[in-house]
């Protein structure tokens, strides 16, 4: 993800934070101040809200290490100021496999306010919950209150919460995946509407929240649904054949002149029969910022790609180009060059399909 970076590297998963948390831990710093006027109160204020992020990498943790189980792999953890996202490659099709997964996030976070309970217990450090707030009171306490907020805010039947995800994989049990999806949906979608209506006439922070689920709700159906879609189809079914090729001694003007032309935007290099590199549309904007049109293609061309074999399963390449920064797969067979495969052309490929079975479907009735 853009404006962000890596800043550890824990069970073999990268831990990355947008730059936008840094605005959060300004604010959270400015509020303290405002509040309290000690830097004492900054300082604290800061480190709990460190400390409660450091209980949502756990969180994520917990779903990774759960799918890594079932031969699932992290690439990444990611911390944003509404949270932290593991980008798990795939989800488990097997529904238990989905239920496992899901509720390993808000079972660490009960085991972590299980031990900060048993530490003050046993410290005599417990406090009345009722005289706690956010920045007032103990602070392992605090801890503990706000990790079984997340646990139960995570549990909310709706997507993209864990609790969406548990109601998919028990629906599963019972029927189709997709159509287990689609109902655990709609409600979310329902959950969505009535915080909605309570955030009208309270909370406005019901309101974001209602927003943020409709429309979890809403990409999780929809990402499903393409999967269905793109079940069993191979890429020989979706790759583009009809494309133009660069050389490495091709100048940057000859791309150029292709993508003004409206013929493609990004372009296989290829010598001797192979590929040897890639050429995307942003890259030779990039390139062309700092060498002129003569330059070869095979100065600024991208050597390290990726390709696809045309007996690959477009389900698991659509999610492979949404995952990897590489906006076109080469097709290769035996080591040729047979066609080029885009999410542009998936996407393509896919209303094509739609709007000839609407037609069978329409003749049928």
């Amino acid at each position: 993800m853009k404006w962000s970076w890596k800043i550890a590297r824990v069970a073999g998963i990268d831990l990355s934070i947008h730059t936008t948390f840094f605005l959060l831990i300004a604010w959270a710093a400015v509020s303290y101040w405002i509040a309290d006027r000690r830097v004492a109160a900054v300082v604290e204020g800061v480190l709990f809200l460190l400390a409660l992020f450091g209980s949502v990498v756990l969180h994520e943790l917990g779903h990774a290490l759960t799918a890594r189980r079932y031969g699932i792999r992290t690439s990444e953890i990611m911390l944003l100021p509404i949270g932290g996202v593991a980008k798990l490659e795939r989800m488990p099709e097997k529904p238990f496999q989905e239920l496992r997964v899901a509720l390993a996030g808000p079972l660490v976070n009960l085991v972590l306010a299980g031990v900060l309970f048993g530490g003050l217990y046993l410290a005599g450090a417990l406090e009345p919950i009722n005289g706690l707030t956010l920045t007032e009171g103990n602070f392992f306490e605090r801890l503990m209150v706000t990790n079984l907020y997340l646990a139960l805010f995570n549990l909310i039947p709706a997507f993209p919460m864990d609790g969406g995800r548990v109601i998919r994989a028990l629906l599963a049990t019972r029927m189709e995946y997709t159509r287990a999806t689609q109902v655990a949906a709609s409600l979310g979608q329902g959950i969505a509407f009535l915080m909605g209506l309570a955030g009208l006439f309270g909370n406005p922070m019901l309101l974001f929240i209602a927003l943020f689920v409709w429309i979890g709700a809403s990409q999780e159906a929809s990402m499903v649904q393409v999967k269905s879609a793109l079940g069993g189809i191979p890429v020989s079914r979706a790759m583009l054949t009809d494309y133009q090729v660069l050389a490495p001694t091709d100048s940057l003007g000859k791309a150029v002149q292709y993508v003004l032309s409206g013929i493609q935007h990004d372009f296989p290099v290829v010598a001797d029969g192979h590929v040897v590199g890639i050429l995307t549309r942003d890259k030779l904007i990039k390139a062309l910022s700092e060498y002129n049109e003569s330059t070869f293609v095979s100065y600024v061309m991208v050597k390290e790609f990726q390709t696809v074999d045309p007996a690959q399963m477009l389900e698991g390449v659509s999610a492979k180009l949404q995952e990897v920064r590489q906006s076109i797969f080469p097709v290769v067979q035996q080591g040729a060059l047979v066609g080029l495969i885009t999410l542009e052309n998936i996407g393509e490929f896919l209303m094509i399909q739609r709007a000839i079975e609407l037609r069978k479907i329409s003749r049928l009735s």
